[in-house]
């Protein structure tokens, strides 16, 4: 393997971090709701931050497979939106340092990533690695959020309810990296925030103060989700009127709201349907669209069904 350490630079300056914690929030995996997104774009808005390290792209992205932006202004190239992947340092709400790696997924050099990483993570005194995901799941947004947790030692996620049993997955860099720490001793974890299916194509912004709740309380961090919060009763309160226009979206979300409450009460043996074939989030969406299509603009008459 090359060097890991000629994949990425530090800034001139890095502050003081104490034993910080990384969060681990990259592009390019399932990412259902957005949420992963949305709470990685909340973190740098609101709290203040600062690029310490920074990776060589040209050695990670795949440029054809998924094209960076460009502006043309009516007769030259105005500008380019060169992709960036780097680790910013950050202070919570208390003045608590800790760091979020952001940019899009590896394309390539997977191995050699982690690699780098777990030379920052030894460099730079990082007690834990947190990992971000969201995965559609077959749950109401009439319920809260749940997340499956995974990490190593395993007292990490010891308190957290266990959804899923074994299954096979496709791999992610997030994963590939997490794996590669914990073989070298190193404590990292990651939730997956569980997103309603139907609603995984939409941002769901309750599921990113999900995620951040989680973050806050593993890594005892102060993180402000106030702007979050409203945009999901925003969001709920769009969707509640959407439901209440389909008694056939209404009966799903009914038969998931059951099936929830059953696996909390201890009765059910887990996220997928029992006794009823779902619809797929597609069809669920093409639903919604079609309730949406069927709704007067400003001025008009009722549509007919």
């Amino acid at each position: 393997m090359l060097d890991p350490s000629e994949l990425f630079e530090y800034a001139t300056t890095v502050p003081a971090l104490g034993e910080p914690v990384l969060v681990q929030a990259l592009d390019g995996f399932v990412d259902a709701g957005g949420a992963t997104r949305l709470s990685r774009e909340h973190l740098l808005a609101t709290l203040e931050a600062e690029v310490i390290v920074t990776f060589d792209v040209d050695q990670l992205y795949d440029y054809r497979a998924r094209r960076p932006e460009m502006i043309f202004a009516t007769d030259h190239w105005e500008s380019y939106r060169q992709p960036q992947l780097a680790i910013h340092a950050l202070l919570d709400a208390q003045g608590t340092s800790f760091l979020l790696l952001s940019g899009p997924e590896p394309d390539f050099q997977w191995e050699r990533f982690a690699a780098a990483i777990e030379t920052i993570v030894q460099d730079l005194g990082v007690r834990l690695v947190i990992g971000l995901n969201s995965i559609p799941m077959g749950v109401p947004h009439t319920r809260p959020s749940t997340v499956i947790a995974h990490g190593s030692p395993l007292e990490l996620v010891s308190d957290y309810s266990n959804w899923l049993g074994t299954v096979q997955v496709p791999a992610s860099a997030g994963h590939v990296l997490e794996f590669r720490l914990a073989e070298a001793g190193l404590a990292s974890m990651g939730f997956a925030v569980n997103v309603p299916h139907y609603l995984a194509h939409l941002d769901y912004p309750d599921a990113a103060v999900t995620l951040l709740d989680h973050v806050a309380r593993a890594a005892d961090l102060q993180l402000p989700s106030d702007a979050l919060q409203e945009a999901g009763d925003t969001v709920r309160a769009g969707v509640d009127e959407q439901v209440a226009g389909s008694e056939e979206v209404a009966g799903v979300v009914r038969a998931l709201e059951q099936q929830y409450d059953e696996i909390v009460a201890g009765r059910g043996n887990g996220l997928v349907a029992d006794g009823m074939p779902l619809p797929t989030a597609d069809e669920l969406g093409a639903e919604f669209e079609r309730y949406l299509s069927r709704q007067p603009g400003p001025g008009e008459e009722p549509k007919d069904s």
